[in-house]
């Protein structure tokens, strides 16, 4: 298949899975570079057609994923603060006065688990995902450059 390919559709293709690295950069950049790459090549090179919409479209579900997992977290963190005021660290009774206000730190305040467990698991999946963009990026990258045709794991097919 490589032999059908040209050096510049397969470069051309590889820069598209790379440039989602831009969101280190640029704000949106994983969607923005590749976006702006692929429809200006798309309608020439099927190659290039291909991975464009393979690349936005992994980018695109990893944002929902990462959607979800905060909508799912967030329940959690709102459990957890009202227990914030209650003895320790920020006291109700502390806005009964004027500036400034009377911060305590004990030795129990880490000590949470409504805060730690999600926290813990909320951050270890985000952890995960960020490892699976990095890592299929640069699979996809190498891949590309070689000729072959890559297609995501985990990926919605948002644009066909």
């Amino acid at each position: 298949m490589t032999e059908t390919l040209s050096k510049h559709e397969r470069n051309l293709a590889a820069i598209i899975h790379g440039s989602t690295f831009s969101r280190f950069f640029i704000p949106f950049g994983n969607f923005l570079v590749p976006l702006v790459l692929w429809m200006a090549n798309r309608k020439q090179y099927e190659f290039v057609d291909y991975h464009g919409k393979q690349a936005l479209n992994f980018q695109i579900s990893l944002l929902l994923y990462s959607v979800i997992l905060g909508m799912i977290s967030i329940p959690f963190f709102l459990g957890f603060l009202p227990n914030i005021f209650d003895g320790g660290f920020l006291e109700w009774n502390d806005f009964d006065h004027a500036w400034p206000f009377s911060f305590h730190f004990d030795g129990n305040f880490f000590d949470f688990p409504g805060l730690w467990v999600p926290a813990g698991i909320g951050g270890i999946l985000s952890l995960g995902i960020f490892v699976v963009n990095i890592t299929y990026t640069i699979l996809a990258t190498i891949r590309t450059n070689e000729g072959e045709y890559f297609r995501y794991p985990i990926t919605i097919k948002f644009i066909k």
